[in-house]
C-alpha cells in the first residue's frame, strides 16, 4: 500500500506569511484591543475636554498637562482599535504591532494612575492580557501548524 506520509499537503505548499490563522486566544485579544482601544480613546477625549472627571495633582514626576496625556490616550486607543480590527482579519504584522501598542498602553496607563487610579488599573490589567493573548496565540498556532 502507498503512503502518503512522505507527501506535502496542499494546504501547506503555499503558506501565506501575511496572514495566520487565528485561535480563540487570538480573537480573544483583538476582541480585548478594541474594547481597550475604544476606551482609552473615550478616556483621551475627556482628558481633552478638560473634564472635571479627572484629579489633577502636584509635583508629579511625569506630569504633563492633561489635554497632552488626553492626545497620548486618543491616538494609543485608535492604534489599538486598528491592531484590533487587523488581528481578526488575520494579518499577521497586527500581531507584532498590536502587542507593540498593547504594551506602550499598559505604559502610558501605569503612568496615568495619579490622574485616574482605578480605571487605569482596569486598562493595564487588559493591555497585559491582549500581550499575553497575543504572544501565547502565536506559538501554539504555529505548533498546530507544525503538526497538522
Amino acid at each position: 500500500m502507498a503512503s502518503d506520509a512522505g507527501t506535502a499537503r496542499a494546504g501547506h505548499e503555499n503558506p501565506r506569511p501575511w496572514h495566520a490563522a487565528t485561535s480563540g486566544r487570538t480573537e480573544l485579544a483583538a476582541a480585548l484591543m478594541i474594547f481597550g482601544g475604544v476606551m482609552a480613546a473615550l478616556e483621551g477625549i475627556s482628558a481633552i475636554a478638560k473634564d472635571n472627571l479627572f484629579v489633577v495633582t502636584r509635583h508629579y514626576v511625569f506630569e504633563f498637562s492633561l489635554v497632552g496625556w488626553g492626545w497620548v490616550h486618543l491616538i494609543l486607543g485608535l492604534a489599538l482599535v486598528f491592531a484590533g480590527v487587523a488581528v481578526l482579519r488575520e494579518a499577521l504584522w497586527a500581531r507584532f504591532f498590536g502587542v507593540t501598542v498593547a504594551g506602550l498602553g499598559a505604559i502610558a496607563n501605569f503612568l496615568w494612575l495619579p490622574y485616574y487610579p482605578l480605571w487605569a488599573l482596569v486598562l493595564i490589567a487588559v493591555n497585559l492580557l491582549v500581550v499575553w493573548a497575543l504572544c501565547t496565540g502565536m506559538h501554539r498556532e504555529a505548533d498546530t501548524a507544525r503538526t497538522g
